[in-house]
């Protein structure tokens, strides 16, 4: 018999790259490939990378330095190990990737992973394989699916991939290029994944995309269903007590999607919905196609149809051309809107993108200032966000246990992290907790209901 072959995969940035890894797990499970957590012992390492980041792709570069030495001393003991860059950085670099780290044996785009059986072999054969077309076929028809043991040793939270790509060419932004155009798959399909991951314990499903609420994929109807209507369609699937979705742009929210956050009680309130910048004229310059008032308006909207929901956004500081002025009017909209969380970034330029061509550049010390006042503001708008649940009850979705004995660990509907002292069985119930302390960014707190009691709680919690 063929002992199975080792596979250590490293994943940097978003959370479709956290997708994508579970699927390219699933995809060489056939293969003989089982997940390990050290580079140095496996058969095949995967970087799965990400390009918006500063300095994303030199990561990528220091990371094959080391995995050469592991690679050499692999091939000293008589062992063979294939290193493969996927995801973004492999899209926008393809080949100038193999040329700087020859160690590389295969390079692949996000569009096309499910090809990675074949292209392992040709590199076996041709010594290099390389993948960074858009295929005309959808990708997901030729996936392999999650195996019932995968998808409970994940845990009772998943992602599920609804839509992919962007149309909307922000100047400092390479998704486009690397992701390619906007895509949503078809209802039917979003729902057998949904249904596999219900029938082996998931329980709460965030759906993700590049841009997710440009969601319009095909229905069973043979009408075009947006986001809305596919999560009223995904709240009814047995088994699935919360719905969450990301990222967002603020320019489609339509009605539909924000009806579903009025009517369905599975929808958690909180919705990360990006704005960058509070300036008008910096958010021209980033073609961002909304103003400031625009975006206050769709908080508005969101705030209207759910009183208690919350949001958390991202912030680029030190876009090129920004004033001081256009920085006060970044920490004014903070200051109006109240963020329960929020990510703050300094500029940099994306090789390719329209900004990296812009001439006005803010200093570094500049963009250090600006990033530390503006994070200051976020810090202490998310401390009063969360010292305001001290003392309260709040339904918390338990996950797994924590670091301290006895402890199980969950999370509210903000994604507030939750203690308390409790047995394992309570995993993948919802239910209420006091809120006695917060210790940095999570809550300690008890169970407020006898153990006897708890079934009702869960029944109402999940319809709640």
């Amino acid at each position: 018999m063929t002992p199975p072959r080792k596979l250590h995969i490293k994943s940097y940035g978003c959370q479709m790259n956290v997708y994508d890894a579970q699927r390219m797990v699933d995809t060489l499970a056939p293969e003989g490939f089982v997940e390990t957590a050290s580079a140095e012992d496996a058969d095949l390492v995967i970087l799965n990378t990400c390009h918006i980041r500063e300095k994303a792709s030199e990561k990528v570069y220091s990371e094959l330095g080391r995995l050469r030495v592991a690679k050499d001393e692999a091939a000293r003991a008589g062992r063979a190990m294939q290193i493969a860059v996927a995801g973004c950085v492999a899209q926008a670099e393809g080949e100038e990737i193999v040329r700087r780290a020859p160690v590389v044996d295969v390079v692949v785009g996000p569009q096309s992973y499910h090809h990675l059986p074949e292209l392992l072999k040709r590199a076996e054969g041709e010594g290099r394989a390389i993948e960074t077309e858009f295929p005309a076929a959808d990708k997901f028809g030729f996936l392999a699916q999650p195996k019932p043991d995968a998808i409970r040793a994940r845990g009772i939270s998943a992602f599920v991939t609804v839509q992919e790509g962007c149309d909307k060419f922000c100047t400092f932004c390479v998704v486009p290029y690397t992701r390619g155009a906007e895509v949503s798959r078809p209802v039917a399909k979003i729902v057998e994944d949904v249904k596999r991951l219900a029938d082996n314990g998931v329980r709460e499903l965030t759906l993700i995309g590049q841009n997710v609420n440009a969601y319009h994929g095909d229905g069973p109807d043979g009408k075009t269903w947006p986001l809305g209507r596919l999560l009223e369609h995904l709240a009814a699937i047995p088994g699935i007590a919360r719905l969450r979705y990301s990222t967002s742009h603020p320019r489609d929210v339509d009605d539909c999607l924000i009806a579903a956050h009025r009517d369905l009680g599975a929808l958690m309130p909180f919705v990360h919905l990006p704005v960058q910048s509070g300036s008008d004229r910096i958010l021209a310059a980033m073609n961002r196609k909304h103003t400031a008032d625009d975006y206050r308006r769709v908080i508005d909207r969101f705030r209207t149809a759910r009183q208690d929901i919350a949001f958390s956004s991202d912030f680029i500081v030190g876009f090129p051309g920004e004033s001081e002025q256009d920085f006060l009017a970044t920490l004014a909209l903070v200051t109006q809107i109240g963020y329960a969380a929020a990510y703050s970034f300094k500029y940099s330029a994306r090789p390719g993108t329209p900004a990296a061509d812009m001439q006005e550049t803010v200093s570094p010390a500049e963009m250090d200032q600006r990033l530390e006042r503006l994070q200051e503001l976020i810090d202490s708008q998310q401390s009063a966000f969360n010292k305001a649940a001290i003392g309260s009850t709040v339904d918390v979705l338990f996950e797994r246990p924590a670091r301290k004995e006895g402890q199980i660990v969950g999370r509210t509907a903000y994604l507030q992290p939750a203690h308390v002292m409790a047995a394992p069985d309570i995993i993948g119930q919802i239910l209420p907790v006091r809120i006695d302390s917060l210790e940095r960014y999570s809550f300690l707190g008890e169970l407020v209901m006898p153990r006897k009691a708890r079934e009702p709680a869960l029944s109402q919690a999940s319809g709640a």
